[in-house]
């Protein structure tokens, strides 16, 4: 039966929910009057900000009234990964949308990358308090060093989707196979977190952290192809142009190529920390 629990908005991370409701809100609308504006990260900052405020108000309606307790998943952890993705989104989104879309005279946009920094502020903060659990309190996959992991995997894939171009890549099989890999490994990262939140990992009939390592290899070793293949065909013959502003399609080849490195980055600890995890610790 469904009652009202009015915790979830009193406690301190329920409050902090609706600052941050309230503070993505106003980013959006402040951005929203000052018009349309033909850019992938444009689009990728309103995103950001309508997703945070969508979901944050989301759970702040099902905690308080209790509907999160018949929920089929870890809420917890769910909440907890939330939290760690949206301020993660929010970093990015108040450093790119200052970057390109503000002026001395763009008021209504320095004023939503204001509130944007101080949602990001609410965000890590929320994730602090949830991260503070009592001693021997287990925490889910997404609360976990691995999970974190897996979401910042996803979420720089994301910034690579959005700073492809379709030109960049259409007339090359070499940069086709980097985006095929981005692409691939973005659903399989996808897949792993779904299953793992919805507690679905126990009806395989194999050991699933075993396959998850064996995906991390893959995943590795095919970022690395990516990352030395993007710039070798992407920068051949391509040398910056001298009328090349912000948002130019080469300067998004860069961008491409620093979040692959990145990505390989913490594909190559996610595999190491979880090999050390299932065969080491585990048989301890």
């Amino acid at each position: 039966m469904i009652g009202v629990d009015l915790r979830a908005i009193t406690q301190p991370v329920g409050i902090m929910r609706i600052m941050a409701a309230i503070l993505t809100c106003m980013s959006f609308s402040l951005v929203a009057t000052v018009g349309h504006v033909s850019s992938p990260y444009w689009a990728w900052c309103m995103f950001t900000w309508c997703f945070c405020f969508f979901f944050t108000f989301l759970i702040v309606i099902l905690e308080f009234t209790t509907v999160n307790a018949k929920l089929p998943f870890a809420w917890d952890d769910f909440t907890t990964a939330f939290a760690m993705l949206a301020s993660l989104m929010c970093l990015a989104a108040s450093i790119i949308y200052p970057i390109f879309f503000t002026c001395k005279t763009c008021h209504r946009q320095i004023g939503a990358s204001v509130v944007s920094w101080v949602c990001f502020g609410v965000y890590a903060g929320e994730v602090t308090l949830t991260r503070l659990r009592p001693s021997g309190q287990n925490s889910g996959f997404l609360s976990t060093l691995p999970g974190i992991m897996k979401m910042l995997e996803t979420f720089l894939a994301c910034l690579i989707f959005t700073s492809l171009e379709k030109q960049q890549y259409s007339g090359s099989p070499e940069l086709q196979w980097c985006v095929a890999v981005y692409s691939l490994c973005f659903i399989f990262a996808i897949v792993i977190i779904l299953l793992t939140l919805g507690q679905l990992t126990s009806y395989f009939p194999f050991s699933f952290d075993k396959l998850v390592i064996i995906y991390n290899i893959l995943a590795a070793v095919m970022y690395v192809t990516a990352m030395v293949i993007w710039p070798l065909y992407g920068f051949h013959s391509n040398k910056r142009p001298s009328n090349c502003g912000h948002l130019c399609a080469w300067d998004k080849l860069v961008v491409v190529t620093f979040m692959t490195i990145l990505n390989v980055i913490v594909y190559t600890l996610d595999t190491v920390y979880s090999i050390r995890l299932v065969f080491c610790v585990s048989n301890q």
